[in-house]
Order: C-alpha cells, then sequence, then structure tokens
C-alpha cells in the first residue's frame, strides 16, 4: 500500500495511531459479526468527524480476526508514519474492552503518565475511541465485549526514535492521538512530551 509523498513544506494533514487502531479494532469486529471479509472501514475520530480507512490485511480464523492499517501522518515528519498498526480481535461474552499491548506496543513501566503500571501505553482518548468503536459492531444478545490485542511490527525500531524509554515505555511506541488527526509541524505534540517527561520526573 503506497501513501502518497510527504512535503517538508506541505500542510497535508494525516491521522494518530489511537484513530488507526480504533478504525482497524472496529473492521475485525464487524468481521467476526457479518463474517464478510473487508477492504475499508468507515469509522468515527474522537472529533467525531467520520473517515474511511483502507485495510492492509483482513484475515480470521478460529474465532479470532486480525486487520490492520497502515499509517499516514500526512506531511508531519511522524516517526510512525508507514507503520502498520496491527488489531487481532476475538469477541467475548462477559461486557468491556480489554486492550492488550501485542509487538511493537510499549508497556508502562513508571507512574507519572496516568496509565496503569504494566500496563500497555495507550492513551485514554485512544481507549475510549477503541471501546466506542468496537461496540458499535457488537450484536446485543449475543456478544456484550471484546480483547483487542495491539501491534506495531516495527514497533521497538519506531520506538528509539522517540522519548518512550525516557518515560518509562518499554518494547515499543505509544497508542496516542486526541483529535485523531495530525497536524504537520504542530507543536501539540512537542508541548505534550515536555508535559509527560515533567510529569514521569516528579513522580
Amino acid at each position: 500500500m503506497t501513501l502518497p509523498a510527504r512535503n517538508k513544506k506541505g500542510h497535508r494533514t494525516g491521522f494518530t495511531t489511537g484513530a488507526c487502531a480504533a478504525a482497524s479494532a472496529k473492521a475485525a469486529a464487524r468481521y467476526l459479526v457479518t463474517g464478510k471479509k473487508l477492504s475499508k472501514i468507515k469509522t468515527t475520530l474522537p472529533n467525531r468527524k467520520t473517515v474511511t480507512f483502507p485495510l492492509k490485511r483482513c484475515e480470521i480464523s478460529e474465532g479470532v480476526a486480525i486487520t490492520s492499517i497502515i499509517k499516514d501522518a500526512g506531511d508531519d515528519p511522524d516517526c510512525t508514519h508507514g507503520a502498520e498498526i496491527t488489531t487481532t480481535v476475538s469477541l467475548t461474552e462477559e461486557e468491556g474492552i480489554t486492550l492488550i499491548n501485542g509487538e511493537g506496543v510499549g508497556k508502562v513501566t513508571k507512574p507519572g503518565l496516568g496509565l496503569d503500571i504494566g500496563g500497555p501505553s495507550i492513551t485514554p482518548i485512544p481507549r475510549k475511541n477503541i471501546s466506542e468503536m468496537v461496540l458499535e459492531e457488537l450484536p446485543v444478545k449475543q456478544y456484550k465485549g471484546a480483547q483487542v490485542i495491539i501491534s506495531v511490527p516495527d514497533g521497538v525500531k519506531r520506538a528509539k526514535k522517540t522519548i518512550s524509554e525516557r518515560l518509562g515505555i518499554i518494547n515499543g511506541i505509544s497508542i496516542l492521538g486526541t483529535t485523531g488527526i495530525v497536524k504537520p509541524y504542530s507543536t501539540a505534540a512537542y508541548k505534550a512530551s515536555v508535559v509527560q517527561e515533567i510529569n514521569v520526573a516528579y513522580a
């Protein structure tokens, strides 16, 4: 899957890792429920805008669906541009969505981030968005929840270009996002990373 070339002076927006994970998980849940293989999925971003993502993978085996989306960061020099955000989803009769970090998605090891130590490095807004998108697909009477494993095959390598390890996030990248949209050369992400460093240092 070929992404548009990035323009170092451009203003083309892209999508966050959180938005891609939510869309991928939604596609996997729909595939499990309907049995119909998908090539794309329409999803709702945290800012409530709807977007359609093409899928790179859409597979099913023994009650488990694996789907993936290639992240397009637009013209932003984001080190996760082109990453394959993959979700492995299985449905459960128990209520709620359980999020698990798979290969290439980091684990939290220090306090100060507002996330459970030992848990996956998935920030609150993506957690909510992923849960909402999956629950939209579930038949009320049959299934009430799901287990969602999020992975990024080359996430460990990509994480070395970030401050993740300094924040105590090991073995991969974080699944992040506030609106679901990446704005090129925005200072918001830099500001947020500085605040996180301060919070971890304080804790």
